[in-house]
């Protein structure tokens, strides 16, 4: 891990052309990875409903991005109030289309409604700790707030830690659309998911074009960030197709890590402009979307 860190912070540090040459290195492990993958997905129908699941939020993720062509800037309010709307729609789904799921077949696998709160609870847990240990040892900016201060070449350094950050933030939603799968919950989440990143999607792309990326490039880019999404629905699907038994613990996973995300990364960042009024009321309508849609979809 430490290495892996080390070598984040020099590639930031390098020079373009070595940026370029490590990230088609990088690519190129992807790709291997996602051949091998490939084959996985088409003998297994679970993981192929993943992979799909997750490739429709990643390209919502896309498609709200496109407006940044056209769309000059947010002003803090709105952007504040779409943030919160994705807090909302994150929370709800993570009571009504993981918790909730987990607490019950949890008790169904312990047999006790106890032991179905320790699974939930246990789960909850480690998928807080990984993203609180990603969050401390990856290098990354947050979501809006970036690097304070510094000059314009700081700041345009810093877009491969902005990256990254939006990378870890989209990886918790796609491992929950993809365990969520082989519950009853599956179709309500992928839809709200979707939902939310559209306007993060165009969130994304217009933080990018204020470290000066071109607005086509920024919208690419915005689309890459959403392409985690697969590859943590399909990690969970993979995990849930080894033992039936892991549902529940999966489900309270994805729980914990998307608690984090909305608690550490969104929320904060609704409230550094004194816009708490116009993000509470974003987080409200989301919660409610996202709650009508579990029970309407069931």
């Amino acid at each position: 891990m430490t290495q892996l860190i080390l070598n984040a912070r020099r590639m930031v540090a390098e020079p373009a052309w070595q940026r370029l040459l490590a990230f088609l290195a990088a690519a190129g492990v992807v790709s291997v990875a996602t051949l091998l993958l490939l084959e996985r997905v088409q003998a297994t129908p679970s993981i192929s409903q993943a992979l799909l699941a997750t490739l429709f939020t990643a390209g919502a993720t896309g498609l709200g991005s496109l407006p940044v062509v056209a769309i000059r800037a947010l002003s803090d309010r709105v952007r504040d109030a779409l943030l919160g709307f994705g807090a909302g729609v994150m929370l709800a789904a993570s009571f009504f289309s993981l918790l909730a799921p987990a607490l019950q077949h949890g008790t169904q696998v312990a047999g006790s409604a106890f032991g179905g709160l320790s699974i939930a609870v246990s789960g909850v847990i480690a998928g807080a700790v990984l993203l609180m240990t990603a969050d401390r040892w990856l290098p990354h900016e947050h979501f809006v707030k970036g690097r304070e201060g510094g000059t314009a070449d700081a700041r345009r350094s810093g877009l491969w830690l902005f990256v990254v950050a939006i990378t870890l933030h989209n990886i918790p939603e796609g491992l929950a659309v993809g365990v969520a799968q082989g519950d009853s919950a599956g179709q309500a989440l992928t839809i709200g998911i979707a939902i939310q990143n559209m306007p993060e999607g165009l969130i994304v792309a217009l933080a990018l074009v204020s470290l000066g990326i071109p607005r086509w490039k920024a919208a690419a880019l915005a689309f890459a960030t959403g392409l985690a999404e697969p590859l943590g629905g399909v990690l969970g699907a993979i995990a849930m197709e080894q033992a039936a038994i892991m549902l529940p613990w999966s489900l309270a996973f994805a729980a914990g890590a998307m608690l984090f995300v909305i608690s550490h990364e969104v929320i904060p960042e609704t409230h550094r402009n004194d816009n708490e009024r116009a993000a509470t009321i974003g987080l409200l309508a989301g919660f409610v979307l996202m709650m009508a849609f579990d029970t309407i979809l069931r």
